[in-house]
């Protein structure tokens, strides 16, 4: 059976040597030892490991988060942070580049294991997901003809919610009357969500239809959800936990 390949970047040399023994008895395979942000890159592109954990605060600055943008944008890998209690300060910063997993200094060795093969297992999940994006697709021509077909009148108007409308000729959300100002990505799930009133909106459904690019992750979405959420002037959204999201019909 082969080892699943990890990479550790840790500038400590104490952890970065119990990680590594700790990882070597449960039987995975440590590719490199990298203390710096320009050796965990060569060593990425050399070894093409299934997992890299990285130090947060690597040389006592952000470079971990940094590496770890850098992973989230040109590379195709998990990764899981090393933070500490006195990392709290930015820990927020970190939650942005949407790790799969976080390991607390210091680490107990059965925490270590089920931290990485829970990140290798919604690596995979999220893999097979975007292999039957296609078939999770929403027409955007079907769409239109959901909206046009929910109008009140012969007017391009579409209520829903309480005292809300969506203007299809134009694509813009009123609220008793006056325009709501949305993004390109909020409007766009807006409309996804008032097409399918009743019916929840999955997760998959809104990646493939809001986003044009790759990279769209289930936190993209409920992110885009919150923002959304602080615009409208009442909770309107409702949660299919686990799902997706819905309006009520």
């Amino acid at each position: 059976m082969q080892k699943d390949k990890i990479i550790i970047v840790e500038d400590d040399e104490i952890t970065s040597l119990n990680l590594n023994m700790s990882l070597q008895k449960q039987g995975y395979s440590v590719v490199a030892l990298c203390d710096n942000i320009t050796q965990a890159k060569n060593k990425i592109a050399t070894h093409n490991p299934d997992v890299v954990i990285i130090d947060i605060s690597l040389q006592e600055s952000n470079d971990g988060i940094e590496l770890a943008t850098y992973i989230r944008e040109k590379e195709n890998i998990p990764f899981i942070y090393l933070t500490s209690y006195s990392d709290d300060n930015i820990i927020s910063q970190a939650k942005l580049t949407e790790p799969y997993g976080y390991i607390v200094k210091p680490f107990d060795p059965a925490s270590l294991h089920a931290t990485i093969q829970m990140a290798l297992f919604k690596f995979q999940l999220e893999q097979e997901r975007k292999e039957n994006m296609n078939t999770l697709k929403v027409d955007k021509i079907n769409l239109e003809k959901l909206l046009y077909a929910r109008r009140s009148s012969d007017k391009p108007i579409v209520p829903f919610g309480d005292e809300y409308h969506l203007d299809i000729s134009i694509c813009e959300t009123f609220f008793r009357g006056k325009k709501i100002k949305l993004t390109k990505k909020e409007n766009a799930f807006l409309r996804l969500l008032v097409a399918q009133l009743g019916l929840v909106v999955t997760f998959e459904q809104a990646m493939n239809y809001v986003w044009d690019e790759n990279g769209a992750t289930e936190n993209s979405v409920r992110t885009l959800v919150w923002r959304l959420r602080n615009k409208l002037e009442t909770d309107i959204i409702k949660n299919a936990s686990g799902i997706g999201y819905y309006i009520e019909e």
